[in-house]
């Protein structure tokens, strides 16, 4: 926003003194003192390392249990309906060793779960500078295979890349008590590799969201995704294969440029292929400068894009109760989280899914303790049960 609209800002309505980019913030005293001066300032630079690795975020409305951890800026992908790859610069991944760091204070804070966040996060890649010693590694620092142990990196260790599953991995590893999630997966690459290191951490949660946007091969070409339906199915039933506990997600668009109505059942029988437990579903809205919106018209109807987003919000609804019905009579480990939203005498948690599980309160459970909870009942958001077992 502060590139796209500097100048309307500054000068057409004189509404601000300063527009600042998301990379900027290391200029922020000079422009604040140009401003003092009555100087207008504008720095929408986007870096290409910048990655923000050096500052401990202060953490505010948070419930304690829970936190948010990014690990790249940024993204290469190049959507052609998306804005993030201008107003947020190129790929760049945070250094491993200042995630792990931030993980560890985490948990020894008091938090049970961690998500690391990234417009991609299978693309992770950071690469530890060349000509680097061993001087800082323990005798245990590397395992078997040849990765990083994470209970001795240190930035003197060794040179080496450390992908996403690695990175997974080295913040399982930083306590069993401390939960596993990421966000977001791309379908073109995230790998078996991940998928296997998801499978052999018991707290690496069983939940990817990989958004498919559109089940056509033709309409995932003109979103320039860089996988078509085949391949995307494939990842699905990899998914399945070695977690067949695995829960999904995605991102559904419809009404993209072009779309037909046969098109749109494709979408429509991908969902149901999938078997995702929710989705975030959007009517396509065209956003200015994005490359659709200067390759293509938006041609498809208002009021069939409607149609047919009503006909994916009703099939993902009714997948979704669906799949929790079939938890009914399940036990799942669960981390309390809060107290319920319409009881104050139920607690509220996620399992391992990412499904919310609400349950009557005990004296001996508190926010951040995990407890395992039998499902009695579910609707299509939420699964209801009580504590067996702590």
């Amino acid at each position: 926003m502060a590139e796209r609209l500097k100048a309307k800002f500054l000068e057409e309505e004189k509404l601000v003194d300063i527009v600042v980019g998301p990379d900027a913030y290391r200029d922020l005293p000079r422009l604040i003192e140009g401003a003092e001066d009555g100087e207008k300032g504008v720095n929408v630079f986007l870096s290409r390392e910048e990655t923000y690795a050096d500052i401990s975020p202060v953490r505010l409305d948070t419930n304690g249990v829970a936190a948010f951890i990014s690990i790249m800026r940024g993204c290469d992908n190049m959507c052609s309906f998306c804005v993030v790859p201008f107003t947020r610069g190129r790929e760049r991944s945070r250094d491993a060793f200042s995630i792990i760091a931030e993980a560890r204070d985490l948990f020894d804070r008091g938090y049970r779960e961690v998500t690391l966040l990234g417009q991609n996060v299978d693309s992770y890649k950071f690469t530890m500078d060349d000509g680097l010693t061993d001087d800082g590694l323990t005798d245990d620092g590397l395992t078997d295979d040849g990765k990083i142990s994470p209970s001795s990196v240190s930035p003197s260790s060794v040179s080496l890349v450390v992908n996403f599953a690695q990175l997974l991995e080295m913040v399982a590893q930083i306590h069993p008590d401390l939960r596993v999630r990421f966000s977001t997966s791309h379908p073109k690459d995230i790998t078996d590799e991940v998928l296997h290191t998801m499978a052999r951490y018991e707290n690496i949660c069983k939940y990817i969201h990989l958004p498919v946007q559109s089940g056509n091969s033709d309409i995932l070409k003109k979103m320039n995704r860089t996988y078509d339906r085949e391949w995307y199915i494939n990842r699905i039933k990899s998914i399945y294969e070695i977690m067949p506990d695995c829960a999904i997600s995605s991102d559904i668009i419809t009404g993209f440029c072009t779309e037909t109505e046969e098109q749109h059942q494709d979408t429509l029988s991908i969902i149901a292929y999938a078997d995702y437990t929710m989705s975030y579903m959007f009517m396509y809205s065209e956003r200015p400068n994005t490359p659709a919106a200067k390759k293509y018209v938006d041609d498809v109807p208002t009021d069939v894009k409607n149609k047919r987003l009503n006909e994916i919000v009703t099939l993902q609804r009714a997948g979704s109760h669906k799949h929790n019905l079939r938890d009914i009579g399940k036990t799942f480990k669960v981390l309390i989280e809060g107290t319920a939203k319409k009881s104050a005498d139920e607690f509220k948690g996620r399992n391992s899914q990412n499904k919310v599980i609400v349950f009557k309160k005990q004296d001996d459970l508190k926010l951040g303790d995990y407890c395992y909870v039998k499902v009695l009942d579910a609707t299509s958001a939420t699964l209801l049960g009580e504590v067996v077992s702590c």
